[in-house]
């Protein structure tokens, strides 16, 4: 009887104390987090992007006869059509309205609209743009200061911290989405390049956020997201900050990359230089030729030199060693590693802008012609009606423009995207092309105008 009223008092007692429990308010968590104090903060910074371009929706079903082509624009084609790709970007310096974004988000723009946060709308213009690292910077007017987001230090990450993506697809808000740093120092290959020293995240990154901010969890700058690995599932990638901030200062100055010169001609290994070399294991690029008062000829590289590694990377391929060279600004000091004489050396080379007077024979060397500024002396010479350009007055033969008929007398009027009035133009366009292992070239001869897609030598 004793034990029944001790278990009844004890359950009076424990509905009693759950009674209080109940009756007692729930403890209140702060729901103002980190991740909710930087999005605050960076926020009116990251900026929508609108492109529009003009296309034709409807193919013309005549072919390319050119009077089918002009009967079917007159009748049947609706004409031009707006077509809007959005992307983000961040504004990067207020008082100089200066925007951040990926050159993908940009390709084959008329005009640029940016609008804020507050819902502000500008018209921007391209600074510049850079494809091989997939940055561009634009520009916007304002009468009042703008936010900027405060730039942090991308070589200070570290794996498995907190990072958050920001994003502004639709202009009128933002989309967060948050992880951590998976990885640094990746490599990505696309398409239609390599993209080295990108930061992996399993925060999610679409062409939406592609061009805005990846923070750290004070709110700092520490990369671009770019959407560009379409195939992988749950992975981020971002431009590291410490690698754009070159690329924007060049964009900025100059209006596009000042791309480093080393000074080196290389080519793949091969079973006949591996034996000369006296390793069958060999792999790298076997230096041909060192220009004259270049870089590398300071540094004591010498023709016959095998390339392992370029800063940080590797080197098993001449694609290899060009992205690799392609990536790094110049001005900077990078480290080669070298196999001579039996024993693995290395040599810090202090990397310069290609000296504009080497440009005649570095388009002989790569492009295999000689050219001179139109001229009335030219315009006899040749039998020329045009008033401008550069005329082809010599060609090497063996080059990839002589072996697919191009003669002298034919005019260089584009290169890639630059257009060619004169010997300036083509030497700028030359050093800005001499990376590449191909460019588009727009050739006239006589009254026909014909895209050539060209090769580059080595």
């Amino acid at each position: 009887m004793a034990n029944f009223r001790f278990q009844s008092k004890l359950k009076t007692a424990l509905l009693f104390i759950a009674l209080l429990l109940l009756a007692a308010p729930l403890q209140a968590f702060d729901r103002e987090t980190p991740v909710v104090q930087a999005v605050r903060k960076v926020g009116p910074a990251v900026v929508n992007i609108s492109s529009e371009v003009e296309v034709h929706n409807q193919p013309n079903p005549f072919g390319a006869n050119p009077f089918f082509d002009n009967f079917f624009k007159d009748f049947f084609d609706p004409g031009p059509q707006k077509r809007v790709s959005l992307g983000s970007g961040v504004i990067i310096d207020g008082a100089r309205g200066f925007i951040l974004t990926n050159a993908h988000v940009l390709e084959k723009t008329a005009t640029v609209t940016v609008t804020l946060l507050d819902e502000r709308q500008f018209q921007a213009r391209i600074v510049g743009a850079d494809a091989d690292s997939d940055l561009a910077v634009l520009q916007i007017k304002s009468d009042t200061p703008l936010p900027a987001v405060q730039m942090g230090d991308s070589d200070d990450i570290m794996i498995g911290e907190t990072i958050i993506a920001i994003g502004n697809p639709f202009g009128f808000s933002h989309t967060v989405t948050t992880g951590v740093i998976s990885a640094v120092d990746r490599t990505i290959n696309s398409e239609d390049r390599v993209y080295r020293q990108f930061i992996q995240t399993d925060a999610s990154i679409n062409p939406g956020n592609s061009g805005g901010p990846l923070l750290n969890i004070n709110g700092e700058l520490i990369g671009i997201n770019t959407a560009i690995y379409a195939k992988a599932q749950g992975i981020g990638f971002a431009i590291p900050i410490n690698k754009a901030k070159r690329t924007i200062a060049d964009l900025i100055q100059y209006g596009h990359v000042i791309q480093a010169w080393v000074g080196v001609v290389v080519q793949d290994i091969d079973a006949r230089l591996a034996n000369y070399l006296d390793r069958q294991d060999a792999q790298g690029v076997i230096i041909t030729q060192v220009e004259d008062g270049s870089p590398a000829a300071q540094a004591g590289l010498r023709d016959g030199d095998l390339i392992l590694s370029l800063g940080r990377t590797k080197i098993k391929s001449f694609d290899d060693y060009q992205a690799v060279e392609r990536a790094i600004p110049a001005g900077d000091t990078v480290q080669l590693s070298y196999w001579r004489d039996g024993r693995t050396r290395k040599a810090d080379i202090r990397t310069t802008a290609y000296p504009e007077a080497r440009a005649p024979q570095l388009a002989w060397r790569r492009l295999g012609v000689a050219v001179q500024t139109m001229s009335p002396e030219l315009r006899r010479r040749f039998r020329l009606n045009a008033k401008q350009g550069v005329v082809i007055t010599e060609l090497r033969p063996g080059s990839y423009l002589h072996h697919i008929g191009v003669a002298s007398g034919d005019l260089i009027l584009q290169m890639d995207d630059q257009t060619i009035a004169d010997e300036q133009q083509f030497a700028n366009a030359m050093i800005r092309c001499r990376l590449k292992s191909s460019l588009l070239m727009l050739v006239q001869r006589g009254p026909q105008v014909y895209h050539l897609t060209v090769r580059l030598s080595p």
